[in-house]
C-alpha cells in the first residue's frame, strides 16, 4: 500500500519497490515505475498501484474421475504481475487519493482468475482416468497441467500475469472413499502382522521346547553322573571298610602275637623263677638239716621280724619277757 501525506492543496506519494505505481494526470500519464515519490493534486490525479512481487495462491479444487469419484487437488500457484501498465488496464488497481488503499478487490479478482483457469485444467486432466491410477499419479499430472495451461494461457498473458510455480502438495477423494481404498491394504498389512506374530509365538515356543529339553537332559545327565558319584562313593567307603578291616585283622594278629611271646616269655621267666626260688630254697634246706632247734627257732624269729612293720618304741613289760623266756625254755627242755 502506497503511503500518501496530505498537504494543502496537495499529496505526496510515496511507493515500495515491491509496487508499481501509476499517475495519470488529466488522462495523461505523468509517473509509471516502481518505487516511486512524486507530488501530485488530488483532483487532476488517477493513481494505481500494481505489486510486482512474487506471491502465493493456495488452491483447492475439486474434480471426479473417470469413474465419477469426486477428488481434491490441494495445490499452491505463484505468480507476479509481469507487465505492471498492461494490468492496470485491465484490472482495478486504482487507490484512494486520500488513504491510499484499493478502490476494489484486484488480488481477489487475479486469485478467481488463476483458480478458474487452474480449476478447468484439472478437470480436463482427471476426467479422463480412473480413480486408482488418479491416485497414483494424479500429483504429477496436474502439476503438469497446471504449469502447462497457465503459462500457455492467453488471458493470463492479455492480463499481464506470469506463472512462476506451481505445486501441487495431495489429490485426495472423500474420506470414506480413502478409508475403503485403504481397507485392502490396511487388512493385508493385519494379516502379515497376525502371521508375523503366529511366527514369532511358534519360534518362541519352539525355543520354549528346546530349553525344556536342553534342562531335561540337564537334569538326565546330572542324574546319570549323581548315580555314578554315589556308586563311587560306595566303592570307595567298601575299599575303606575293606582296607580297615584288613588293617584290623593284621593289627589283632600282631596283637596276640606279641601278648603270645609276652606271655610265653612271662611264663618262661615264672618257670625259670620258680626252679630258682626251688634251688635256692632246696639249698637252704639242706644247709638248715642239722641245725639246732635254738638257732632255727632264732632265724624264724629274724624272718618274722623282717615281715613287721617299722615300729619305732617297743615296750616289755616283765609280763611279757617272763612269758616269753617260760615259753623258750619250756621249747628248749623238749
Amino acid at each position: 500500500m502506497a503511503d500518501i501525506t496530505r498537504y494543502p492543496f496537495a499529496r505526496h506519494l510515496r511507493s515500495t519497490p515491491t509496487t508499481h505505481v501509476v499517475h495519470h494526470r488529466r488522462g495523461k500519464l505523468a509517473h509509471s515505475g516502481t518505487g516511486q515519490a512524486f507530488w501530485f493534486r488530488p483532483l487532476s490525479a488517477s493513481l494505481s498501484e500494481v505489486p510486482v512481487d512474487d506471491r502465493e495462491l493456495p488452491l483447492v479444487l475439486h474434480a471426479r474421475t473417470a469413474d465419477f469419484v469426486d477428488v481434491t487437488v490441494q495445490a499452491t500457484v505463484t505468480f507476479r504481475v509481469e507487465d505492471p501498465e498492461l494490468a492496470a488496464t485491465r484490472v482495478d488497481f486504482s487507490l484512494d487519493a486520500t488513504t491510499g488503499r484499493w478502490l476494489g478487490a484486484p488480488l481477489q479478482q487475479l486469485a478467481g482468475l488463476l483458480t478458474e483457469t487452474a480449476q478447468q485444467h484439472v478437470l480436463d486432466v482427471l476426467a479422463q482416468l480412473p480413480l486408482r491410477e488418479v491416485l497414483v499419479t494424479g500429483v504429477a499430472l496436474t502439476r503438469e497441467r497446471i504449469t502447462a495451461g497457465l503459462t500457455a494461457d492467453s488471458r493470463l498473458a492479455q492480463t499481464g500475469l506470469a506463472l512462476v510455480d506451481a505445486r501441487v502438495v495431495a489429490v485426495r477423494p472423500a474420506p470414506d472413499v480413502e478409508k475403503a481404498l485403504a481397507t485392502p491394504t490396511r487388512e493385508q498389512l493385519q494379516t502379515e502382522a497376525d502371521r508375523a506374530t503366529s511366527q514369532r509365538r511358534a519360534l518362541a515356543v519352539e525355543r520354549e521346547r528346546a530349553i525344556s529339553e536342553n534342562e531335561l537332559q540337564n537334569q538326565i545327565e546330572l542324574a546319570r553322573r549323581e548315580e555314578q558319584l554315589v556308586a563311587q562313593r560306595g566303592a570307595n567307603q567298601r575299599r575303606t571298610a575293606e582296607e580297615a578291616a584288613a588293617a584290623d585283622t593284621v593289627r589283632a594278629t600282631a596283637e596276640a602275637e606279641r601278648e603270645e611271646r609276652l606271655a610265653l616269655a612271662h611264663a618262661t621267666a615264672t618257670r625259670l623263677q620258680g626252679e630258682a626260688d626251688a634251688g635256692a630254697e632246696a639249698a637252704r634246706v639242706a644247709a638248715l638239716a642239722g641245725t639246732p632247734p635254738e638257732v632255727l627257732l632264732t632265724l624264724a624269729l629274724r624272718e618274722f621280724a623282717g615281715q613287721l612293720p617299722d615300729v619305732g618304741t617297743l615296750v616289755l613289760t616283765p609280763d611279757v619277757v617272763t612269758g616269753a623266756l617260760t615259753r623258750l625254755a619250756a621249747g628248749g627242755a623238749r
